[in-house]
């Protein structure tokens, strides 16, 4: 199989056509393909549906540029560096974009039936909230429930059969065109290697048609195989493959890298409002490639934020202040 499913940044980009639904590796501010999501938005993508356990800077870029016409998640933001998402919430404020709210745990179990081939999963979870109100049902008063793209229903009540345990609630498998993972080590034919949480990256993997696999480095196959219970998803679970090294920056790789706390902060405090994101974006993102984005951080600032082998983290980063 050799190099087969190796391809450049900007292919990797291409796949993803206007209007694919899509999601990510990592969680909130860990291993998020940033590389992808700079070339998604240099390549002027539109109509994005992102399907995600959870958002995290990955998103706010994506809505920040007008990448994304609909987000069906639980929460977004930068966790300490910058609460909330502030360019989502401008996007729902002037109704640019469509929000479908479930609860964290509906959206890990709606990966997990999409991963296991059951069109929906079954849970208690969020059962007396207003998450199962019918007027935040976004897509079906959009009138996009069409069973085919989009679930027929947002949920569906139901009562266990076999045990008598009670009201339960049904929720639609989260089945997506393409998920994009941001990884430490990947092999020529595709397996992945996670170090530290791999959180719900197989799921992510094994729920979406086509799986892109963005890693730090390349290895031989045979490296991976003298330790394949390290491994974490298969190599027949991954059509693509392509090493970018800081592919993931501003957000952290464990065991590579920290997050970029300083760049997401400021990312967070320039882009309350439309020109405020569009000036950053063509500081940071238009008009170069990844190369020269590295180049433009400097290598002070990634040395810094390297990490020290033995404890996985940057002893340079000052932290606590």
């Amino acid at each position: 199989m050799g190099n087969s499913k190796r391809i450049t940044l900007q292919q990797a980009a291409e796949i993803i056509k206007d209007g694919s639904s899509l999601t990510f590796s990592g969680f909130t501010i860990w291993r998020r393909p940033f590389a992808i999501i700079y070339e998604l938005i240099r390549q002027h993508r539109k109509g994005l549906h992102l399907i995600e356990v959870n958002g995290g800077p990955q998103t706010e870029f994506l809505v920040g540029a007008g990448c994304v016409d609909i987000w069906e998640s639980c929460w977004v933001g930068h966790e300490l560096y910058g609460k909330y998402g502030a360019n989502l919430s401008r996007k729902v404020g002037s109704k640019e974009i469509l929000v479908e709210d479930y609860s964290h745990a509906e959206m890990l179990f709606r990966f997990t039936a999409a991963a296991s081939g059951a069109p929906y999963a079954v849970t208690q979870t969020s059962l007396g909230t207003d998450i199962h109100n019918p007027e935040y049902d976004t897509l079906g008063r959009a009138g996009l429930r069409d069973g085919k793209r989009f679930p027929k229903q947002k949920y569906v009540f139901s009562h266990d059969p076999f045990f008598d345990a009670g009201p339960q609630v049904l929720v639609p498998a989260a089945k997506v065109d393409v998920a994009v993972m941001c990884v430490q080590q990947v092999g020529e034919e595709g397996t992945v290697r996670v170090s530290g949480q791999y959180y719900s990256d197989p799921e992510a993997a094994r729920a979406a048609d086509i799986t892109i696999v963005m890693a730090e480095e390349i290895v031989p196959e045979e490296y991976l195989r003298r330790e394949a219970d390290r491994n974490t998803i298969t190599s027949f679970e991954v059509d693509h493959i392509v090493e970018v090294p800081f592919g993931a920056h501003p957000t952290g790789m464990f065991g590579r890298y920290d997050v970029d706390g300083a760049f997401l902060k400021d990312f967070y405090g320039k882009t309350r409002t439309q020109e405020g994101f569009d000036a950053f974006a063509k500081e940071w993102i238009y008009g170069q490639d990844h190369m020269s984005y590295l180049e433009k951080l400097g290598w002070p600032r990634m040395l810094n934020l390297k990490a020290n082998t033995a404890v996985n983290y940057s002893t340079s980063v000052k932290r606590g202040a």
